[in-house]
Formats: structure tokens, C-alpha cells, sequence
């Protein structure tokens, strides 16, 4: 819980997830190394060499003679300053800088001020500017002296070194690691792209691979995938057989009908194509996805003519032009697509006095959304709406004609298979339900 908000800034996909975890206990590491060295060597080497720069001032200062430099340069003054390489000269108070004079990263350079703040007597300040160059500032025998000499002498000659090596076997490690890590989740990636398909109503082929546990995972998707479409045609072939065995009956119905008198014959003929229709639902439910693969299509001129077949066959059918509709292609079965804004079209019709298309499509989605003007859809049977041989009475009016309630669920079958869905809410033009067929492209 106390780290809910952390999850906004955090990578989405597996392989970012995986590098953070890659990257963090390296770049943990290498700060703990890089402190810890700044901290111990670095500050301990730095502290002995500015121990012996002290023990050089104290000989130097023990030579030098009262009175003004230029006089005092004896010859045991002379060969004691040419030795440690240090410089000796009076300055004026002016000339005294009250502050240390160092750049902001000079971690040495701190270490060596304090040093000397504790353990020179007379110490005013220091300047350690970027020239190469020390200038120690103090107060000795009532002079202010100037003593400079060579910065290596108190800074390590590659204290960078470490840091350099530090970094590159770092980012070398990780390139390697980065490398294995993208191997080890191609497969992942591969499983997820097969089951994303298959939701998509789309065979791709798929070989498990990877680490054991991939394996397994890949290997499950395998079988669950086979157990469903052998399910699936199962159910094809059950409800296709049954359909095409009542044909037979149905057809000698027709025909013991047709040797009746057109009155007495006229209600049974209606019983009996009411049974027809009621198998041709059944057989289009039980086909539901299964016809040809799925090719790009203009979802524009595919919904036109299915309008215009609905409006030949005399129902009151309008395509109405949706807002930014947008155009391009989309990967659909063709037939089985057809087949769902048929439904909607018919239940529309059915229910309703007229009916409204639009087809809108993004950069993202494409939308096919029929409207009427029925009765609707209460929100609360919504989701009972789509379900199999689910009929509403109180929502539908069921003396307009007979079904088995199967129209909103071979739309939502469709949708489905197609990686969409089926939406059902309420129209604000037409004032009856409004049925969206919403497809990722």
C-alpha cells in the first residue's frame, strides 16, 4: 500500500521491468563502491599526503629567518625550498583571500583545507584553482606568506581510475546482461502474441521455448488451445447436424401443406417457417467464427452494401455518415462480420420502426453502431441480453416476430472473435438501443 504510488512511474512491459531490475542492484553497487572508496581510500591517501605537506611547511618555516624574504634566502633556506619545490613570498593583507578557492567537485581539496585549518598554526586560507597549482595562505612571525608548490602533492595521480574501470565494466555487464535478458523474453513475447491471436479468432503457429517455466506456460497454452477448438467444432458439427437432420422433416411438412387449402394451410405454413428461421439462427450460431481468415477490408464500403441489401429487402435502413469516420482497412472475416451487423440490423427493425448505421474508424478502433427506435434495452438486462436463447418480453416486443434469441449473441460471438466487443446502451437520436460493434485494429 505505501508504495501504490510508485507504480505510475514504473514500466508497463515485461522487459522494462526486467532491465529495472537488471539496472538497479548494478547502479546500487556501483555508488556503494564509489563512496565507499571516496570516503576511505580516497580521503585516507589524501589525508597522508597532506601530513607530509604539513611536516615540508614546518621544515620550511623552521629555516626561514626573521626579517624580509628576499634577505632570509640563505643558502640552508635555498636548498631546502628547491628540494620540497615549494615557493616562498610575502604578501600584502590585500593580497590574502578570506575565503578557500576551490571548485565544487574537488573532493581532495576539502579533506586537504581541513587538514590544515587543524593542523597548521597561523593558516588564513588556501587556493586550490585549476592551474595545477597550491597557494597556502598564513600568518607567521606577524608576516602573511605565500607558500605554493606542485597540486600532485597532495591528490592521488589517478583517483579517476577507479571510477572509469567502475563504470565501464558496469555498462559492459550490462549490455551482456540486456542481451541474455532479451532472449529469455522473446518467448514470452511470442506466447503472448499466439494467445492474443487466438483471441482474435487467428491460428498462428507457436512451438514452446525458453526456460522450464516458459515451456510449461507455452505447453498449456498448446493444449487449452487445441481442447477449445476441438470443442468448438464439436459444437459445429452437433448443432449443424441437428439442423440439417430437421431440414428433412420440415421439407415434407412443406409439401403435405401444399396439398391443404390455402386458409387452413395459411397458419401452419407460418408455424413452420418460424421453425425454419429458428434453424437457420441455430446453424448460424453454431458456425459462428469458423468461415475463411480474416482479410483487410474498407469497413466503410462493407457496411454500404450491407445497408443496401437491407434496404432491397425492404427495411428501413439508413447509413448515416459518422463524425472524424476516418478510412483505411481492417483485418475481418468478411462473412462472419456481414452475418453480425445483419443481426443487429434485423433486431433493429424487428423491434423497431427504423434503423441507423455509422462506421467510425480511428487510428485504434473501428465502430459500427446501429440505432433504432424500439423500446430498448433496460441497463440492468443488458448483460442477459447477450447471452444464448435469452429472450426479453418486457424489453422487446416478441409479437413482431419470432427468434430463439440468438441475434445479440452471434453479434457478441463475433465481436469476440474479432479481439472487439458488443456494447449495448441507450440512442440519444433515435430514443431506442444502440448496439456498438467496437474492433482493436
Amino acid at each position: 500500500m505505501f508504495f501504490n504510488w510508485l507504480k505510475r512511474y514504473m514500466p508497463r512491459g515485461i522487459y522494462g521491468r526486467a532491465a529495472l531490475i537488471l539496472l538497479l542492484p548494478v547502479v546500487f553497487l556501483q555508488l556503494v563502491v564509489t563512496v565507499i572508496f571516496a570516503q576511505r581510500h580516497f580521503e585516507g591517501v589524501t589525508s597522508q599526503m597532506t601530513a607530509t605537506v604539513l611536516r615540508e611547511i614546518a621544515l620550511v618555516l623552521s629555516t626561514l629567518e626573521p626579517g624580509d624574504i628576499p634577505a632570509a634566502q640563505d643558502a640552508v633556506f635555498a636548498q631546502v625550498t628547491d628540494t620540497l619545490s615549494m615557493s616562498v613570498a610575502e604578501v600584502p593583507e590585500g593580497a590574502v583571500p578570506r575565503d578557500h578557492i576551490w571548485v565544487w567537485y574537488d573532493y581532495s581539496g576539502r579533506v586537504f583545507a581541513a587538514r590544515l585549518e587543524a593542523n597548521l598554526p597561523g593558516f588564513r586560507s588556501v587556493d586550490l584553482g585549476e592551474n595545477g597549482r597550491v597557494t597556502v595562505y598564513l600568518r607567521h612571525e606577524g608576516r602573511n606568506l605565500a607558500l605554493g608548490f606542485d597540486r600532485r602533492r597532495i591528490s592521488a595521480a589517478n583517483p579517476h581510475q577507479m571510477f572509469v574501470y567502475t563504470l565501464f565494466f558496469g555498462v559492459i555487464i550490462t549490455i551482456i546482461a540486456s542481451l541474455y535478458l532479451r532472449n529469455q523474453l522473446r518467448p514470452i513475447k511470442r506466447l503472448a502474441r499466439a494467445a492474443e491471436a487466438f483471441g482474435r479468432g487467428r491460428h498462428e503457429p507457436f512451438s514452446p521455448a525458453g526456460a522450464v517455466e516458459v515451456r510449461a506456460a507455452g505447453n498449456a497454452f498448446v493444449d487449452m488451445r487445441n481442447r477449445i477448438e476441438r470443442q468448438i467444432e464439436q459444437r459445429t458439427l452437433m448443432l449443424s447436424g441437428v439442423s440439417h437432420d430437421l431440414r428433412t422433416p420440415l421439407t415434407r411438412m412443406r409439401l403435405g401443406l401444399s396439398m391443404l387449402d390455402e386458409e387452413d394451410a395459411a397458419p401452419l405454413r407460418e408455424d413452420v417457417d418460424d421453425m425454419q428461421r429458428m434453424l437457420d439462427e441455430f446453424l448460424d450460431f453454431a458456425k459462428g467464427t469458423s468461415e475463411g481468415e480474416p482479410e483487410p477490408i474498407d469497413p466503410h464500403a462493407l457496411v454500404q452494401r450491407i445497408v443496401g441489401d437491407a434496404q432491397r429487402a425492404g427495411r428501413d435502413v439508413t447509413l448515416r455518415p459518422a463524425e472524424g469516420e476516418g478510412s483505411g482497412k481492417v483485418k475481418l472475416r468478411e462473412t462472419a462480420f456481414r452475418r453480425a451487423v445483419d443481426n443487429l440490423l434485423s433486431n433493429a427493425v424487428r423491434y423497431g420502426s427504423r434503423a441507423e448505421v455509422s462506421v467510425l474508424l480511428t487510428a485504434r478502433t473501428l465502430r459500427v453502431r446501429v440505432e433504432d427506435d424500439g423500446p430498448g434495452i433496460p441497463e440492468d438486462r443488458r448483460s442477459e441480453a447477450i447471452r444464448p436463447f435469452s429472450r426479453l418480453d418486457p424489453a422487446r416486443n416478441q409479437d413482431r416476430g419470432g427468434g430463439v434469441g440468438l441475434g445479440l449473441a452471434i453479434a457478441t460471438d463475433i465481436a469476440r472473435a474479432h479481439g472487439g466487443v458488443l456494447r449495448l446502451g441507450r440512442s440519444e437520436r433515435l430514443g431506442g438501443l444502440q448496439a456498438d460493434i467496437v474492433i482493436g485494429r
